[in-house]
C-alpha cells in the first residue's frame, strides 16, 4: 500500500515534469514565430519606406527637369523673309509665328501681286509706307483662317494687336484677303464680304484721296456693315448687295455697332468708327483721324 503510494508520487512527478518540459518548449516555438513576425513586418516596412522614398525623389528629378527642360510646344516658329523682304516683329502680340508685318521692295513677291491693282501706276504712297501683314482669324464656319492685309506702317502694329485678340475671342471674320484678289475692284470686295484695308483710291463721289488709298483705314465684314450715302435724293448703297442690312434698328449677325469688339478694339487704338459719321455712315469703317493723315502726308 505504502509502495504503491510512493510509485504513485513518482509518476505524477515524471507527468509533470514531462508537461513542463512540453509547455517550455511550446513556449519557446510561440516566441520564435512572434519574432520571426515581428522582423518580417519590421523588414516589409523598411522596403516600403525604400520605394516611397525612392518615388518622391523620382518626382522631384522630374520637376526639376521640367523647370530646365520646358515643352517644346511653347517653341514658336517664326516666318522666314523671303527676297525684298524684311520681317517686322515691333508689334505687342504673343503668336509672332502667324501674326507678324513684313516691309517689302519691288524686288519681292508681294509687289509683283498688288503692282497695277491696289499699288497702280500713279499712287502716291512710297512702297516703304506701306506693310504686309499675316494675321489668323476664326471664319464663318467656326475654323481658323490665313488673312493678308496691306497697310501703312503707321497702323501695322495696331491691326497685328487688334487682330490677335479678335482671333482669341473667336470673333467671326469670313474673309481677310488683299483687295488685289479681286482686281482691286472694291465693290466685288464688300459684294464678297471681304475685309482689306490699302487700295489707292479716291472717297466716292470726291477727288479727294480715301484713307484706304494711304493703307490707314481698315473695313470689317462689309456685306453686312454696308456705306450707305444719299446722293441727289436717292440712297447709294455699298456694296449694292448690302440693302437688307441698311437698317441698323435690325438684330442681325455680324452687324458692327458701340457694342461690338471690333469696334471698342479699333476705338481703343485711336481709331474713328464710319458709323459715327454724319452726312454718311460707314459701318464697316475704321480709320485714322484727319490730323494723323495732315501729319503724315502734308
Amino acid at each position: 500500500m505504502f509502495r504503491q503510494k510512493i510509485d504513485n508520487i513518482k509518476n505524477r512527478i515524471l507527468n509533470w515534469k514531462y508537461s513542463r518540459t512540453v509547455g517550455v518548449v511550446m513556449l519557446i516555438a510561440i516566441l520564435v514565430g512572434i519574432s520571426f513576425r515581428v522582423n518580417m513586418l519590421r523588414g516589409s516596412d523598411v522596403y516600403a519606406k525604400a520605394e516611397i522614398s525612392e518615388e518622391l525623389t523620382e518626382r522631384k528629378d522630374a520637376v526639376k527637369r521640367d523647370e530646365v527642360e520646358p515643352s517644346d510646344q511653347t517653341t514658336q516658329v517664326l516666318p522666314v523673309a523671303k527676297k525684298g523682304e524684311t520681317i517686322m516683329n515691333t508689334a505687342d502680340v504673343k503668336d509672332k509665328a502667324n501674326f507678324y508685318a513684313v516691309e517689302f521692295t519691288e524686288e519681292s513677291e508681294i509687289f509683283t501681286r498688288i503692282k497695277g491693282k491696289s499699288y497702280k501706276d500713279n499712287c502716291t504712297v512710297p512702297l516703304s509706307d506701306l506693310r504686309y501683314l499675316h494675321v489668323l482669324h476664326v471664319g464663318f464656319d467656326g475654323k481658323t483662317h490665313d488673312g493678308e492685309i496691306i497697310c501703312n506702317k503707321y497702323i501695322a502694329d495696331d491691326l497685328l494687336e487688334i487682330f490677335e485678340e479678335l482671333y482669341e475671342a473667336k470673333y467671326p471674320i469670313e474673309k481677310i484677303k488683299l483687295v488685289d484678289e479681286y482686281d482691286a475692284d472694291d465693290e466685288a470686295s464688300m459684294a464678297d464680304n471681304n475685309s482689306s484695308s490699302f487700295n489707292f483710291r479716291y472717297i466716292s463721289y470726291t477727288t479727294k484721296i480715301s484713307k484706304h488709298g494711304y493703307g490707314l483705314a481698315m473695313d470689317i465684314n462689309t456685306l453686312y456693315n454696308p456705306y450707305v450715302k444719299t446722293v441727289n435724293g436717292k440712297l447709294s448703297i455699298e456694296p449694292a448687295n448690302a440693302a437688307d442690312y441698311v437698317d441698323r434698328s435690325k438684330d442681325f449677325d455680324y452687324k458692327i455697332d458701340e457694342d461690338d469688339l471690333a469696334y471698342k478694339l479699333f476705338i481703343a487704338h485711336g481709331f474713328e468708327w464710319g458709323g459715327s459719321w454724319k452726312s454718311s455712315k460707314d459701318y464697316q469703317h475704321f480709320e485714322v483721324p484727319d490730323s494723323v493723315v495732315k501729319t503724315l502726308y502734308k
